[in-house]
């Protein structure tokens, strides 16, 4: 069994007696916490996704340890400013370690043999269960992301622009400026579809700034956001 959960202020993939850094948590080593806010469940072939989060899930840890990421190093230029700014950081994080997982029903994650399983209910329509298939593993993508040191907020981005599953792709590649690989760096975030696209503000395209080799002056100067309203247009 594992979730998908959202652990102070980032999604992370877990089972029990996984061992995860997040950022810093209030407590000292071997203080129990849990987490109610589980966006994803799967046991098995059984799915279970939340709206936004399940209701009564839980999952349970225990801070093992506070300690200090590696040193990111965040550069800044603007061009024919004369605008460099350097700097270092180091993100404080607690390890914890997933004690259980708790679903509604009482229902617990454990490491002894499973049971037989029952008749499962009547299967829900073939369109339907891809379709929410495919919303899982944009999440469980999105979750794994967290940890690849992208100076990124994903949450904030997304929440901007809206979501999209991979289904529902349209190709950015039409957009001028965006090749095979920024389509494929946009698609690892969760940015799918024109629509996403032609909803960036200041603040995302700053946001979008963190992956290598895009600019806010990039976006703008190929008039990313215009072009993708245009697309729209003749969709």
């Amino acid at each position: 069994m594992y979730a998908i959960v959202e652990i102070a202020g980032q999604q992370f993939k877990v089972a029990k007696d996984q061992k995860v850094f997040v950022n810093r948590l209030a407590g000292e080593e071997g203080d129990k916490v849990s987490f109610d806010k589980v966006l994803l469940s799967g046991d098995g072939d059984n799915i279970t996704l939340g709206a936004p989060a399940i209701d009564g899930a839980l999952v349970d840890a225990k801070i093992t340890r506070h300690v200090k990421g590696d040193k990111v190093i965040v550069f800044k230029k603007k061009r024919r400013k004369g605008y460099r700014v350097k700097n270092g950081h180091r993100q404080s994080l607690t390890e914890i370690s997933i004690v259980g997982i708790t679903l509604p029903g009482g229902k617990k994650s454990s490491s002894a043999k499973a049971e037989p399983k029952k008749e499962a209910p009547k299967a829900a329509p073939k369109a339907k269960a891809k379709k929410e298939v495919e919303v899982s593993e944009n999440l469980v993508t999105r979750a794994e992301h967290r940890t690849e040191g992208m100076e990124i907020n994903i949450d904030k981005l997304l929440h901007s622009v809206g979501t999209a599953a991979k289904a529902d792709a349209d190709d950015l590649k039409e957009i001028n400026g965006i090749g095979p690989a920024y389509e494929t760096k946009l698609n690892e975030i969760g940015i799918y579809t024109y629509e996403q696209i032609s909803k960036l503000k200041a603040a995302d395209r700053e946001e979008l700034s963190a992956i290598d080799g895009i600019t806010r002056e990039k976006i703008e100067s190929d008039e990313w956001v215009k072009q993708a309203k245009e697309l729209l247009k003749n969709k």
